[in-house]
């Protein structure tokens, strides 16, 4: 909400009482759905990628067949952009009498065709592959430099926490306004895709021309990403453990 109209967070929990409880987990099913999957191509298609790209191209730096495979990684996550798109449009208020839940508003987009389902899609390219090139190039360096936990199997749980909830919430902030675009994208229906530099434009100026605005919503943002990213990192290792010690 904040994301996609540049509102304060006063005037999002307002509006969230206004609208009552009903509305507070509408669209909840793409995006459990969507991380799901996403996290699971994302940890499990940058390992394979690597892998590839070691035996196929061993001429490669460790720096370039990271970066190759991280970005790869990323694009393949990218066919997940309709679980994104129906999310974003259950969202927002304007569609509230228009779509009743997921399965509804995936046969109302039925009908202006498959490319329809994938607005945003050069967005959402845009912002993973540099997310994944950040996340797994920093991964270590940042746990590195955390106190070392010695042999403590808690400690090293906090330190792969932290170090995930450190980088969620950097890249998330980073990438802020490339998901403010591709919110703006989504909310489209029917009629041209817009470009990226149209629809920067557009918001741009429907905040006043203010770069920062399009930050609105940044630090409830990165309040979530601080805590989901220290989970999902932390678990990664301890399944990384369990499956191939």
């Amino acid at each position: 909400m904040m994301m996609l109209h540049g509102i304060s967070t006063a005037s999002a929990v307002k509006q969230l009482k206004r609208e009552g409880l009903k509305n507070l987990y509408r669209g909840i099913l793409p995006p459990l759905c969507q991380k799901t999957i996403s996290t699971s191509i994302m940890f499990g298609m940058f390992d394979q990628y690597g892998k590839l790209l070691k035996y196929y191209q061993p001429q490669l730096s460790d720096g370039a067949t990271l970066a190759l495979a991280a970005t790869l990684a990323g694009c393949t996550e990218a066919i997940l952009c309709p679980f994104e798109r129906i999310q974003t449009l259950l969202q927002d208020k304007k569609f509230h009498g228009k779509y009743k839940n997921s399965i509804h508003t995936t046969r109302e987009m039925w009908k202006f065709g498959v490319k329809e389902y994938y607005r945003g899609m050069v967005s959402i390219l845009l912002r993973n592959g540099p997310s994944n090139i950040l996340f797994f190039g920093l991964r270590t360096e940042v746990k590195t430099r955390l106190p070392d936990p010695g042999r403590s199997w808690w400690g090293h749980i906090l330190s792969d926490f932290v170090s995930g909830a450190f980088l969620g919430a950097f890249i998330s902030t980073v990438m802020y306004p490339i998901n403010v675009i591709k919110a703006h994208q989504q909310t489209q229906v029917g009629g041209p895709f817009q470009t990226m530099r149209q629809t920067f434009w557009d918001v741009y100026q429907a905040r006043g021309r203010q770069f920062i605005r399009l930050f609105s919503g940044a630090h409830v943002n990165y309040t979530r990403a601080l805590v989901s990213w220290g989970i999902i990192n932390a678990s990664y290792e301890i399944l990384l453990k369990l499956l191939y010690s």
